[in-house]
């Protein structure tokens, strides 16, 4: 079963000719009504079912979308409704979604939950987002950066901010397409332990965006976090904050990337995230054509 569950896990041959689709697949589509087919239409008699146990915007919009010009169709799915692993185990869930779709994205919080699913389901699974990693959303950041740039290998990706799920999956990205990765922010929110050797660190964020090529940065807080840590969470990242001074230390031609949503004048500023150097609202359109390279890759289309 061709499951796509993290970058880690999936071979840089793979990820590179999904890359490669993707961007081909966004040349096809260049001027088109978003609603319009593709000429393509490789999930034609196809379903696919979305599982959401966390709110999404851009996932939930570009799956359904990408389904849909591809000539298949969706079923979303909240997790509350389906009371996943509550009234019934995840195992016995994946088994019967696998008699009813062709295909499941799950986003949700346990990367268990994930795991449980991929097991035994008959049909492939791709992680969504759980809060261990965002594989999908570093595909499109790779694809972004490339479009612009040129192949990503060899070059310095700085994250500033906290060592979250989405950093995780651009450390992992760092091995599998061969970038150098520097996390820069504050001890107490060092990224996690499994992921040594995969970057460096360098404290002083003005020391640690000199010479980069693209910096990116996530929002301090989560939608679930409670006021109290979000408060302190403020207190431990201001320094870290991605503004017109901190991107002047990078190369001139560098990019910045946020995955969204973004609390604008926090982790990063307005002038920033409007500014000459930002592309993401691109990187935002790139979940779009990234997922669904992904989707065919999975079911070997």
């Amino acid at each position: 079963m061709t499951h796509f569950l993290d970058i880690h896990t999936t071979a840089p041959t793979d990820l590179r000719n999904i890359i490669d689709r993707a961007q081909s697949m966004k040349q096809a589509r260049a001027g088109r009504p978003k609603g319009m087919p593709d000429d393509n239409q490789p999930l034609a008699g196809h379903m696919v079912a979305l599982i959401f146990e966390k709110p999404s915007t851009r996932t939930r919009v570009s799956f359904d979308v990408g389904v849909r010009q591809m000539g298949g169709q969706t079923m979303v799915l909240s997790g509350s409704d389906m009371q996943l692993g509550h009234g019934e185990t995840i195992a016995d869930t994946a088994r019967v979604l696998s008699r009813y779709v062709d295909l499941i994205m799950i986003r949700t919080f346990e990367e268990a939950t994930l795991l449980e699913m991929a097991e035994h389901a008959t049909v492939p699974v791709i992680n969504g987002l759980t809060n261990r990693t965002h594989p999908c959303q570093i595909m499109a950041d790779v694809m972004t950066f490339e479009e612009h740039r040129g192949p990503i290998k060899g070059k310095k990706v700085v994250w500033s901010g906290d060592g979250n799920n989405v950093f995780a999956s651009f450390a992992h990205a760092a091995k599998q397409f061969e970038f150098d990765l520097v996390f820069t922010g504050p001890e107490p929110l060092d990224p996690e332990r499994s992921l040594d050797g995969l970057y460096t660190t360098v404290r002083n964020p003005d020391e640690a965006v000199e010479g980069a090529d693209l910096v990116v940065t996530d929002t301090w807080v989560s939608m679930h976090d409670p006021q109290s840590a979000r408060e302190r969470r403020h207190n431990q990242l201001r320094g870290y904050q991605v503004n017109k001074e901190l991107i002047s230390k990078a190369k001139p031609d560098s990019l910045f990337m946020h995955c969204l949503p973004a609390h604008r004048d926090d982790e990063a500023t307005s002038e920033v995230m409007d500014g000459p150097h930002s592309v993401i609202f691109d990187e935002a359109e790139n979940r779009l054509h990234a997922q669904k390279a992904i989707m065919r890759w999975c079911l070997g289309l």
